[in-house]
């Protein structure tokens, strides 16, 4: 289930075709001023999944069918898995990292 969408298309009126990553919502635990979520039970828990060239309402329908809270991250069609940017972002959480 959705707890948390982060929007990272640079092209937000495009709908018809994202990127779609979704990870446990306790990832975002490191990142600075973050709500604290708890821990999912590890054997349902979804570290990382992805979806390409799908529309937000099919994005948003399979975030929510996860077994566990996540936030889901919205990407423009290309971009965002990965091999390109949502590793490199998401791997500076903390603020002396950046």
């Amino acid at each position: 289930m959705i707890w948390n969408i982060i929007d990272r298309r640079t092209r937000p009126y495009r709908w018809r075709l994202v990127n779609a990553i979704v990870e446990a919502i306790e990832h975002d635990n490191s990142c600075l001023d973050a709500d604290q979520a708890p821990a999912s039970d590890p054997s349902i828990t979804v570290d990382y999944d992805e979806l390409e060239a799908v529309s937000v309402q099919d994005a948003v329908t399979w975030a929510n069918q996860q077994p566990c809270a996540v936030t889901l991250y919205l990407y423009d069609l290309g971009s965002g898995f990965a091999d390109s940017v949502h590793f490199p972002e998401q791997a500076t959480r903390f603020p002396d990292e950046s």
